[in-house]
């Protein structure tokens, strides 16, 4: 039986692409995480799920030698539903997955636990799931493990998109140490249209910097003698 759709589906799809990790090779600390829920819960699969449009896609997997499936057979369609853990026992007795191909044919899936990737703005991008060929129940240090491995990878997610933010922002922010025309007299800078503007505009416009105004000392004396010399009394200049 497919999943339901999530009613935020539009927002969790833009959420996931948010993150460019669909289809990325594989990474250490990713396997190492589906290693982790695999010895904790004792069984020989484990993966990290992504559940794109049409298709769970695995970033780290472990027991298992496809990198995909279709999304219409995913346990972990059904898992992203919720925020718990979801706990299968026995995928035969269960109505959703009793005739599901991944549970009549190989891997001949029996017993199920997924805890939902649940990202910052409460929407679900994947699991982090184990998967065993034989009927077995999680225990709840198991249950708990496995959520504290999902917080984990999406703090390592959420890390990485900000380190990619950071690093966009730094290139742009190079863009000012490269060769910028000012007029000699008004001080004006020629923009990337071709148009002059003060350098007040031309800085809000390509950076986030919030600007103020004063004077430098050695205007304040050639502008305003009678000011700079009050000022350079009470050792203000």
């Amino acid at each position: 039986m497919p999943a339901p759709i999530p009613a935020n589906e539009a927002k969790r799809l833009e959420a996931l692409r948010r993150y460019q990790i669909l289809d990325t090779p594989t990474e250490q600390i990713f396997d190492d995480f589906a290693f982790i829920a695999s010895v904790i819960c004792q069984t020989p699969i484990a993966t990290m799920t992504l559940v794109d449009a049409d298709r769970q896609w695995f970033k780290a997997r472990v027991g298992l030698d496809t990198i995909e499936s279709s999304r219409e057979h995913a346990f972990c369609a059904h898992t992203i539903l919720g925020d718990e853990v979801m706990i299968v026992e026995d995928a035969t007795t269960d109505k959703r997955f009793a005739d599901n191909p991944l549970v009549t044919a190989e891997p001949h899936i029996r017993f199920y636990a997924g805890a939902p990737l649940i990202d910052r703005e409460g929407l679900a991008l994947g699991s982090i799931c184990v998967i065993d060929r034989k009927p077995r129940p999680l225990t709840r240090e198991q249950s708990r493990a496995l959520e504290a491995i999902a917080r984990q990878i999406i703090s390592q997610l959420e890390f990485r998109k900000t380190c990619a933010a950071l690093a966009e922002a730094l290139t742009e922010l190079k863009t000012l140490h490269g060769l910028l025309p000012i007029c000699s007299h008004c001080k004006g800078v020629r923009n990337d249209a071709g148009y002059w503007e003060s350098v007040e505009g031309y800085l809000q416009t390509h950076t986030e910097a919030v600007l103020s105004h004063g004077i430098c000392p050695k205007c304040l004396e050639e502008y305003h003698p009678h000011i700079y010399e009050k000022m350079r009394v009470k050792g203000m200049v």
